[in-house]
């Protein structure tokens, strides 16, 4: 039988120690994008009181009567509009999330969550904007919609972003 090399037995016994070091190289990482409660709650109210701005728009919108419009053209600019303050009510909601989940802190989560669970107004608008396309007498595609805020909002998001 062959003598095993030195260079084994010093690799052997130095892989354990190698492991420990990438361990802790890496939850230095991780660590390094965690921030404390009272930023992370500033970061969070940043962007939730954009979206209670937006909210606050929704809601006014669905209370009141659909609006008229002279040609398809304006109807489509006023959809493509509501739109984008939709998309950037998503983003908003999406950002204060990622905010929340860089502190350990349940409070600030819970308060970033909490406006998420009012997503039934996001199915109320669509359904309001469907009913005035048919006032109006134009065309409105929900599904259309839909892809539109799921392809623009990480766009949308990373414009948000608070600089780190």
């Amino acid at each position: 039988m062959r003598p095993r090399p030195v260079y084994c037995i010093e690799m052997r016994a130095l892989r354990p120690l190698l492991m420990i070091v990438l361990l802790l190289l890496a939850g230095r990482a991780v660590h390094a994008e965690a921030i404390a409660p009272e930023e992370a709650r500033v970061r969070v109210e940043h962007h939730l009181r954009y979206v209670d701005d937006l909210l606050s728009h929704f809601q006014t919108m669905l209370a009141e009567s659909c609006r008229r419009f002279p040609t398809s053209a304006a109807w489509d600019t006023y959809v493509n509009a509501e739109t984008d303050r939709l998309v950037l009510l998503m983003a908003h909601l999406e950002q204060a999330w990622v905010e929340a989940k860089r502190t350990g802190d349940d409070d600030v989560r819970r308060t970033a969550k909490a406006p998420r669970r009012q997503s039934d107004q996001l199915r109320q608008l669509v359904d309001k904007l469907t009913t005035c396309a048919e006032a109006n007498g134009a065309s409105f595609a929900p599904a259309t919609i839909w892809r539109r805020i799921e392809r623009e909002v990480p766009r949308r998001q990373a414009e948000i972003a608070l600089p780190q």
